[in-house]
């Protein structure tokens, strides 16, 4: 399982495929719960990707029970809305359907976003 840092450069190296890398992790994260993973906190330099992996972990960190990382607290929201999907027509949704980990950092997913099969 790769750690927070890790994903961070994969996703700015390919950022294409981002949600590839992301999903990657979330699954790692479901199976191993390895809060080594999460412990070290990554470089706070690209506002849009910092928010959505402190939002993404966070998530998970209350789906599984445990407490999230206090360096995330430093994470700071988007200047603006970021509307992950960018598509115009689902903004509306993600409004209303967004987990508030992700609201608080002005991040607007669907509620599903993070559902796998």
């Amino acid at each position: 399982m790769i750690n927070l840092a890790e994903l961070k450069k994969q996703i700015e190296t390919d950022p294409v495929n981002w949600a590839i890398y992301l999903m990657d992790f979330v699954d790692d994260f479901r199976y191993y719960r390895d809060q080594s993973a999460i412990r070290e906190p990554f470089a706070l330099d690209n506002p849009r990707v910092d928010a959505l992996l402190a939002s993404t972990t966070e998530y998970l960190c209350d789906e599984a029970g445990i407490a999230p990382p206090a360096w995330m607290e430093q994470v700071p929201a988007c200047r603006t809305p970021y509307f992950v999907s960018g598509i115009e027509s689902l903004k509306s949704f993600t409004l209303v359907q967004s987990p508030a980990r992700f609201r608080i950092r002005k991040i607007f997913v669907l509620e599903n976003f993070l559902n796998r099969v």
